[in-house]
């Protein structure tokens, strides 16, 4: 059976942290693209990190510096790490997986493995 099994997320107070994590089944972890999207009320699904199966890492603008996404094969996990958290970090954040690459994940649509969500609250 193929999925994503989210957890990690939660309330906090901005300036706080936050980690998230991502278990893969069924299907070829170490080889495919992982990602974080999230999505804040009444607006569209962004993308938030990546990481590629050789390590290559990406973020969307408005993280950088403060997320750190990561990965283990072995345990079929992608983390990631969310510090100086901020009201605009609100909204339900969905794991993604599939056979992309950093400079092709940005459209949650493309992503054929989807985790169910988990709600990060900052206020």
């Amino acid at each position: 059976h193929v999925q994503l099994v989210e957890s990690g997320g939660g309330s906090v107070q901005a300036g706080g942290s936050l980690k998230h994590s991502c278990e893969g089944s069924g299907f070829a972890f170490s080889v495919y693209f992982m990602a974080w999207f999230r999505q804040a009320p009444g607006k569209e699904r962004e993308a938030v990190a990546g990481v590629d199966f050789d390590g290559t890492r990406a973020y969307t603008d408005s993280v950088k510096g403060r997320f750190t996404i990561s990965m283990d094969k072995a345990k079929r996990l992608v983390y990631l790490q969310m510090n100086n958290l901020k009201p605009e970090d609100t909204g339900v954040h969905y794991c993604a997986a599939d056979l992309t690459d950093a400079g092709h994940w940005r459209r949650f649509s493309d992503f054929r493995v989807r985790g169910q969500g988990t709600q990060v609250t900052v206020s």
